[in-house]
């Protein structure tokens, strides 16, 4: 009799397990399936722009790549349209002088700055830069975006002392 017993409480225990592995399977296939629904390919051929196409072309990058609705800004630094640097010692020009070219390349793709959605900053003094970083608060006026500030040892040239670089968002 135990013998019996003993083997139907362990049918019952495989039965019940075997049930419950094919319960969590069915739940791992439909959680599966609404991960796959959330996945956003953006198409499209990238598109180029060259703020200062003789530095860019000697430095050898592209001040922006748009592809789909998405919008990357390489890094902006105060400098005139040879490449050499302006405001020298003065922080808050040149971030001022970062966000004059921003804009630009915002709106030559019909963009603001409300639709940056990052916005990464280097500063080789972060007192300073948070001493005059309230100027931002006139740049983004309905919102600031996500992002870093990070304190370099040195940027591309010694006599920068800021650079910002984007992400933005075209809205349809």
């Amino acid at each position: 009799m135990k013998k019996l017993s003993d083997r139907r409480t362990l049918m019952t225990l495989l039965f019940v397990l075997a049930v419950g592995f094919q319960s969590c399977e069915k739940k791992q296939k439909v959680e599966t399936k609404e991960v796959n629904k959330e996945v956003i390919v953006e198409s499209g051929k990238p598109e180029y722009f060259l703020l200062r196409p003789d530095v860019e072309k000697a430095y050898g990058y592209s001040h922006a790549v748009k592809i789909g609705n998405s919008i990357k800004i390489s890094g902006a630094v105060s400098m005139d349209g040879e490449g050499n640097p302006t405001a020298v010692g003065d922080i808050e020009q040149q971030m001022k002088n970062c966000y004059a070219d921003l804009e630009k390349i915002l709106k030559h793709y019909g963009c603001t700055f409300d639709d940056v959605v990052k916005e990464d900053i280097f500063t080789t003094d972060m007192a300073q830069m948070l001493e005059k970083s309230a100027y931002r608060a006139e740049i983004y006026k309905n919102g600031f975006p996500t992002g870093s500030w990070l304190e370099v040892k040195g940027l591309a040239l010694p006599e920068f002392m800021v650079e910002i670089e984007l992400e933005a968002h075209k809205s349809e």
